[in-house]
């Protein structure tokens, strides 16, 4: 069996983030890195839209708001100390009717709550200054948000990672764990890997990583497929920067929106359908077991039965261009059909628990020397630092040796 300190499962940016905040401040630790895949990072984000998020929608001392807003600011740092492009061009968000100027309000009062600095209520004429062919009752400016490309960051940090302390084990799905006092063994489809401490960052398989360890897991990942279309070319020019609507309340989802991108492309959209495969980025992906484990939840069935008109309007959109593209003229009137092209799509993995409500917050369970990430959708890749260190400080906890780690 081969032995590590610490096992991190999952090559996404938060584990290897982790990692990173890992050996940043316990050189001495031995990391070993299991990923499913062929390669890291293939997943949320090599599917991510690229938005640095600021802060403004998260509910002030939650783990969303006080992780983004940390892992803000390093990971601008670390992106300016390796030469990593990046933009802090700002976004808008809109309300497009007098009926959203109560949420509109809310999410600024946050902003404010949150320590933002500069975000400021903005009138219809201040709107065109900033989108000349957007429209709003009113808005909020918001100075911080920015893009980047997270898959370049991700490349990164493992540039960052000393082959010596830390290894990434490709191809290795986790099939069992079983934890003990001083030694967990993590089983794979491959090899079989002992470690003191074993951090599970597995994204949309982080339920079945947890219920390896845990006799009852009261909450079960949702996969929710975002579609994208892109602006052609020649209608790049509608979007300066980033175009938000006033997200429903209800969701834990932003509504469909207008990115440019650091590349220079301008995404529109995402919807939010159920995807019938965890990692099904097209509507023809289908996984029976997959589609049965989601159906059969009781959670999940209470969701459905509350939102189910919703969630057939995100439907309509799928397999609609003209109701998509209605959405986005909400937004900037003048987009027209013929200026879309079919983009990308990414899939969220977003927790539900057995009472039928999304999970608003990021989600962590720990038993012992087992840490395990539950939900961590956007802005986890905005946040991923931040988390990475709060995950480094508890493994410091389960090491029994410290005066080795500091060695």
């Amino acid at each position: 069996m081969k032995s590590s300190d610490v096992i991190i499962i999952g090559a996404g940016i938060i584990g290897l983030s982790t990692a990173y905040q890992i050996l940043k401040t316990y050189p001495a630790l031995k990391i070993r890195i299991l990923e499913k895949e062929p390669k890291p990072a293939l997943h949320q984000t090599g599917h991510n839209s690229g938005v640095v998020h600021s802060g403004i929608y998260y509910k002030p001392g939650s783990l969303k708001a006080i992780n983004c807003t940390s892992g803000y600011q390093m990971l601008l740092e670390f992106c300016s100390e390796n030469n990593i492009v990046y933009e802090i061009c700002g976004k808008v968000i809109l309300a497009t009717s007098d009926e959203q100027l109560n949420s509109l309000r809310t999410i600024y009062q946050r902003g404010v709550e949150n320590d933002l600095k500069g975000i400021k209520i903005i009138s219809p004429e201040e709107i065109k200054e900033l989108e000349p062919n957007a429209h709003g009752v009113k808005g909020i400016f918001v100075p911080q948000t920015g893009i980047v490309d997270y898959e370049v960051v991700a490349g990164k940090i493992i540039s960052h990672l000393d082959v010596n302390k830390c290894s990434i084990e490709l191809g290795q799905e986790v099939t069992d764990i079983i934890p003990a006092a001083s030694q967990t063994e993590v089983k794979t489809k491959k090899d079989t890997f002992i470690s003191q401490t074993v951090v599970s960052c597995a994204g949309l398989y982080s339920d079945k990583i947890a219920s390896m360890v845990f006799d009852k897991v009261d909450f079960r990942i949702v996969p929710f497929r975002g579609e994208y279309y892109r602006l052609k070319p020649s209608a790049r020019s509608l979007v300066k920067n980033l175009i938000y609507p006033v997200p429903d309340p209800k969701f834990p989802f932003l509504g469909v929106h207008f990115t440019r991108r650091i590349d220079g492309d301008v995404e529109a959209g995402p919807n939010a359908v159920l995807a019938l495969k965890r990692e099904g980025y097209k509507k023809s992906d289908f996984n029976f077991r997959e589609t049965i484990d989601t159906m059969g939840y009781a959670g999940f069935r209470k969701i459905a039965r509350k939102y189910w008109q919703t969630g057939f309007d995100e439907m309509k959109r799928s397999f609609s261009k003209k109701k998509f593209t209605e959405s986005l003229r909400q937004l900037i009137p003048s987009v027209t059909e013929d200026d879309l092209d079919k983009g990308g799509s990414g899939v969220r993995a977003q927790a539900c628990d057995g009472d039928g409500n999304l999970i608003d917050d990021f989600l962590f369970l720990e038993r012992e020397n087992f840490i395990n990430v539950c939900n961590a959708p956007s802005p986890g890749a905005t946040s991923c630092f931040s988390i990475g260190k709060t995950i480094a400080d508890r493994v410091f906890k389960t090491i029994s040796d410290k005066e080795r780690i500091f060695s």
